[in-house]
């Protein structure tokens, strides 16, 4: 469904033309014809798909607001949809695809699958990053408030990088607030020793060297990609095993628990890629002697154009644990990122020692909040405290780790008492 078209235009412009000739005017307003943006709401993602799709294959839009990924989410999870599209003229200037969820009685607007997202860009056209304004952005954020009054309490835009490979996000120009998780990338060349060289190189190989070593002790492994829809199914069931194993032991909630989640992963697997870009691509470490067919480690990645995201990783930590499978497999995937042409070798949100000692650059995210209605503006006022109080507690190691065992202390309790997994 979509609303009347909703078209902003500042009143300093209007106060201009008032002011012009009959030839002026007549000229200026075929130009700001061809320059007025035209903001509509859409409550379905199909009629856009056209749209939606070219303006995907810009390199600088996020995988995570391509059509596809949204797409698997919106199939699986069924949230009122919030979709804000705008045009100069024919064409296609924005997508800013967002879904409405509602939480302690407050209804949010967010990017689609915000949770597992890294990177949001929103979906914009390299003409209109080129040549938005901040005015440009202060009509697209005031048309959105309009758009979704009484359908939604807030907008909130999160990790949005406000500089992303050279270019200055169009959301730069508004309030923004750090958010307290960074992401974390590795830049990649032709040369996989020429990538390693960015780190502590001879380091690094003699670690690779000791896992080898210690594997081909218990009979070897291989490094594999998942290729059939079975195979894969059956990889990701395993990861969700594992990774369910991992959260139980450390006493944290499982993020991959809700079958409707589970069901997102499994979509995106039946999406054909072309050529080397995917939604999601699983890789694994498949033991071989002692352990024959086991899989030590798997981790599902995403790849457009040259950028390559780590989405998740699981380890099985009853598996040759001293040989570290799953930074073993990180060391394989990112050499074969190397070979296959990538530039960019993402890690994700997450502050972890493992990415540090992989990432020679750290991304700052931001949020950028709108209020809509007095619930929007008393929500904003507490989603601020809790970013900044947030970003305090992981920027000090010491206390970061102490509020961490008291989660795992408080997560575990009611576990144990029950008999249930949380």
């Amino acid at each position: 469904m979509q609303t009347s078209p909703v078209e902003f235009q500042s009143l300093a412009a209007i106060d201009r033309l008032s002011r012009m000739d009959h030839a002026e005017f007549s000229h200026a307003g075929t130009m700001a014809a061809a320059s007025a943006l035209d903001i509509t709401l859409h409550e379905s993602m199909e009629p856009l798909e056209k749209e939606w799709r070219a303006l995907d294959v810009d390199p600088l839009n996020s995988l995570h607001q391509s059509y596809d990924w949204c797409h698997a989410w919106t199939k699986t999870h069924r949230n009122p949809l919030a979709i804000i599209r705008g045009r100069r003229g024919a064409k296609a200037a924005f997508i800013l695809p967002l879904e409405i969820v509602r939480a302690n009685m407050v209804r949010t607007a967010q990017f689609i699958a915000a949770r597992y997202n890294n990177i949001n860009s929103g979906l914009f056209s390299a003409e209109f990053r080129a040549g938005a304004g901040a005015s440009d952005v202060a009509q697209v954020a005031e048309a959105i408030t309009a758009l979704l009054a009484g359908k939604a309490d807030l907008v909130n835009l999160q990790n949005i990088p406000l500089e992303w490979r050279g270019e200055r996000s169009p959301f730069a120009a508004l309030p923004a607030i750090e958010n307290q998780n960074h992401a974390f990338q590795l830049p990649l060349t032709g040369d996989f020793q020429k990538t390693l060289a960015q780190l502590n190189a001879k380091r690094r190989r003699k670690k690779f060297r000791g896992q080898v070593r210690k594997i081909e002790a218990v009979g070897g492994f291989e490094h594999f990609v998942a290729r059939s829809l079975t195979e894969k199914n059956a990889l990701l069931n395993l990861f969700f095993e594992q990774k369910a194993i991992r959260f139980k032991a450390l006493g944290l909630p499982n993020t991959f628990q809700a079958p409707e989640t589970q069901a997102f992963f499994h979509m995106l697997l039946e999406v054909d890629g072309s050529s080397l870009d995917t939604p999601l691509e699983l890789h694994a470490l498949r033991l071989k002697g002692d352990y024959r067919g086991r899989i030590a480690a798997i981790a599902g990645l995403s790849r457009k154009g040259d950028h390559v995201i780590c989405q998740f990783g699981s380890i099985d930590e009853s598996l040759v644990p001293e040989a570290s499978p799953g930074e073993l497999l990180f060391w394989l995937m990112i050499e074969r990122s190397c070979e296959e042409g990538a530039a960019l070798f993402d890690f994700g949100l997450g502050d972890q020692d493992y990415k540090r000692r992989w990432c020679t650059v750290e991304t700052v995210q931001h949020d950028i909040l709108l209020p809509i209605s007095a619930a929007g503006h008393l929500a904003a006022f507490a989603q601020r405290g809790v970013v900044r109080t947030k970003a305090v507690i992981k920027g000090n190691p010491q206390l970061y780790s102490f509020i961490q065992r008291l989660r795992a202390h408080a997560d575990n309790v009611p576990a144990q008492a029950t008999g249930t997994d949380d």
